[in-house]
């Protein structure tokens, strides 16, 4: 058996921003994403027999409903013509980034599986193909082939790096509860349509860039009104002196930033409740990303 075993980091959304509804349907956007050292493991093997999907959290669907297991069988497809699943594929996943959280987990895992196949399979595919067969995954992944602070456009899918934001402490907290994407932007799209405006310029730490005075999240308004337990845990990160807070994507996960461990470690533990999911993490570069995300296996031929 040869395998290969690589982190799925996650993902917050610094910014979002809804910039209309697109002809396809889904909704252009303008979002600001940022790599946590938060992560999943993912473990590809090349090993007799159909394909198998293993998950240490039993609500995470472990078979063709999973991203990872979309991921394997679309590259396949793609380099074989051959629309049945492959063989000899044993995919393991062990999640410590919680679902409908809008941290991005689902979207990681397929990208690190495309990855690692990429290797095992010795496909040489380059960076723009694996993007084009992840964006047909979903609009996260293009993203995780990437990592670190990065604009997304078009769907979220048109991914431009940009310099990394200075690192920072991450206070994570999912009430017990998830948000479906799918409802996000439903609840959204039923809203009155008021034009939205500009937040007002906040101060921030020395050297974070200029953008970041103006974060905001488009779709938090609608998703608290349905939960408005979102809102609750955004003040209070903001009372336990957080730079910023915001829900992360479609949620339900809102995170905090903060300049000092320190403060993020206490406020995790303070804020945490039973049922919760109450952490500190911190921003990942794009150098850092790249470094740990880097395939080192003997590989096999398809």
């Amino acid at each position: 058996m040869r395998s290969i075993s690589l982190p799925a980091f996650a993902k917050i959304n610094l910014d979002l921003r809804i910039l209309g509804t697109r002809a396809d349907g889904f909704h252009d956007l303008k979002t600001v994403f940022q790599s946590l050292t938060l992560f999943d493991n993912v473990t590809v093997s090349v090993r007799r027999g159909p394909m198998a999907l293993t998950c240490d959290e039993p609500d995470i669907p472990a078979d063709h409903r999973n991203l990872a297991w979309k991921a394997a069988a679309l590259l396949h497809h793609v380099v074989t013509g051959k629309t049945s699943a492959p063989r000899d594929v044993l995919i393991e996943l062990r999640k410590r980034v919680p679902a409908q959280a809008g941290l991005g987990g689902g979207s990681a895992n397929a990208a690190t599986t495309l990855l690692a196949l990429n290797a095992l399979w010795k496909l040489d595919l380059d960076p723009a193909s694996l993007t084009r067969i992840g964006a047909r995954l979903g609009a996260d992944v293009p993203y995780f082939l990437v990592g670190g602070t990065a604009l997304g456009l078009g769907r979220g899918d048109d991914i431009y790096p940009l310099a990394d934001m200075p690192q920072v402490h991450v206070v994570i907290l999912r009430p017990g509860f998830g948000v479906a994407t799918t409802d996000a932007y439903r609840w959204f799209d039923e809203e009155v349509r008021r034009p939205l405006k500009e937040p007002a310029a906040r101060r921030v730490p020395d050297g974070w860039p200029a953008w970041s005075a103006a974060l905001r999240n488009d779709l938090e308004t609608a998703v608290m009104k349905h939960h408005p337990a979102i809102g609750r845990i955004k003040q209070s990160l903001l009372d336990a002196g957080a730079t910023f807070a915001a829900m992360s994507g479609s949620g339900s996960a809102v995170f905090g930033l903060f300049d000092r461990a320190d403060a993020a470690r206490r406020t995790a533990n303070d804020l945490a409740r039973p049922g919760w999911l109450s952490l500190h993490t911190r921003t990942l570069s794009r150098r850092e990303y790249e470094r740990r995300i880097a395939v080192r296996s003997k590989a096999v031929k398809i």
